[in-house]
């Protein structure tokens, strides 16, 4: 697969759509090791002067060790018909067996990092700041019992998006 690269300013797309109903796919690594989750929650805009993603993970996800163990990772959206790889990369685990295999998506390498080829978005990432999501902070406490049962609380990344390469 090609990819050309883009200004963030010239994606268009509906995040609300793109993330939350569509799903994207975290992966950090490199071509020797990496692993990739799927995900739901995040977002995209502008903060400190750079267009930046927000992603959200918790600290049981094997993703989590890559992408704190690495400066750089992708954001990768694919088109509705890799809905199945994403329940895969969502439900199994890369500590057990290579779920990217069973997903059948293919590893695209880029700037020392991970995406896939049949992306048709590619977000390229620098970590910039993290934090994790407090529980005393909740102005909506359901919230933390809604999504919290477990107590296993996300750790939120603010990363710069420093390149944006389109399935040409």
């Amino acid at each position: 697969m090609k990819f050309k690269e883009i200004r963030a300013e010239e994606l268009h797309f509906n995040p609300f759509t793109r993330i939350g109903k569509e799903w994207l796919l975290i992966t950090a690594g490199n071509e020797d090791k990496f692993n990739t989750m799927t995900a739901s929650w995040g977002g995209v805009g502008v903060l400190w002067a750079k267009n930046v993603a927000t992603t959200y993970m918790r600290p049981t996800r094997y993703t989590k060790e890559f992408v704190d163990a690495n400066e750089i990772f992708t954001i990768s959206f694919l088109d509705p018909e890799y809905k199945g790889a994403l329940e895969i990369c969502g439900s199994v685990s890369g500590r057990n067996e290579d779920k990217v295999k069973k997903a059948g998506l293919t590893p695209y390498f880029v700037n020392g990092t991970v995406s896939f080829e049949e992306a048709n978005i590619i977000l390229v990432c620098k970590k910039m700041y993290r934090d994790r999501i407090d529980p005393e902070q909740f102005y909506d406490t359901a919230n933390d019992g809604k999504w919290y049962p477990e107590k296993d609380y996300h750790t939120m990344y603010i990363s710069e998006i420093l390149q944006v390469l389109v399935k040409e």
